[in-house]
């Protein structure tokens, strides 16, 4: 009986101790948790602000990485257009020498060589923008020459309208004034749109603005720099 009575205070003892240390632990990890809390809020008020600024700088990376693949695929196709004009027309010159030959009689390369020139200038200027981006004020000054030019060469291209547009009705050549016209006129309405965007982004520069014009506008040169042997010299 001693040693049963003796048992039965031992075994409770166990057992109150058993039930207390879960009790203590969920405890002491309810503690342990609300000081991480605590730890980790006063971090957050120390830190939001350049954490935030970093959350910030993310989505604008994000966006920003949006819109220049928008900005590549609308230039890509732009490019693709023209490429597939430009196909057409050196198709059917193998098809219709006779045809292209008359076409070239009545053009005008040496007003064609002076746009050359002109968009060459153009995109010069355009090239010292973007090296002067950083600096709003530096940088008016070439986008203007550059919308200057561009602006000329839509002039002097118009002029050639006017000489070229008397021999339009020739049946021989008529396919081919139509086609020259469609991917002149093309290209010149990119010249004239993009003399006014320059403009615009000379009034209120800035880098990512001036470094998407600076390129739409260097496209724009390669497409005639292309397109002048196609049309006027092969």
């Amino acid at each position: 009986m001693a040693g049963a009575a003796t048992r039965r205070p031992i075994c409770a003892s166990v057992i109150r101790v058993s039930f207390a240390l879960p009790k203590h632990n969920a405890a002491a990890g309810l503690i342990f948790l609300c000081q991480n809390a605590k730890k980790r809020g006063s971090l957050r008020a120390r830190h939001g602000p350049m954490l935030r600024s970093e959350d910030n700088a993310i989505a604008a990376l994000a966006a920003g990485e949006g819109q220049e693949e928008e900005d590549s695929l609308l230039l890509w196709s732009e490019l693709i257009t023209f490429a597939i004009l430009l196909v057409a027309f050196m198709v059917m010159s193998v098809v219709d020498p006779q045809g292209v030959g008359l076409l070239r009689v009545h053009l005008s390369p040496g007003l064609a060589a002076t746009n050359t020139v002109i968009l060459l200038m153009s995109g010069w200027q355009a090239a010292l923008a973007v090296r002067r981006r950083n600096n709003p004020k530096a940088v008016r000054r070439p986008l203007l020459f550059a919308a200057l030019f561009g602006f000329c060469f839509v002039a002097v291209k118009l002029l050639e309208y006017s000489h070229e547009a008397r021999f339009a009705g020739d049946e021989a050549a008529g396919s081919f004034f139509e086609l020259y016209f469609l991917i002149t006129g093309f290209h010149l309405l990119h010249v004239l749109f993009g003399s006014v965007i320059l403009m615009l982004v000379a009034w209120r520069p800035s880098r990512s603005n001036v470094l998407l014009i600076a390129t739409l506008w260097h496209a724009i040169d390669l497409v005639w720099l292309v397109m002048f042997p196609i049309l006027y010299l092969a």
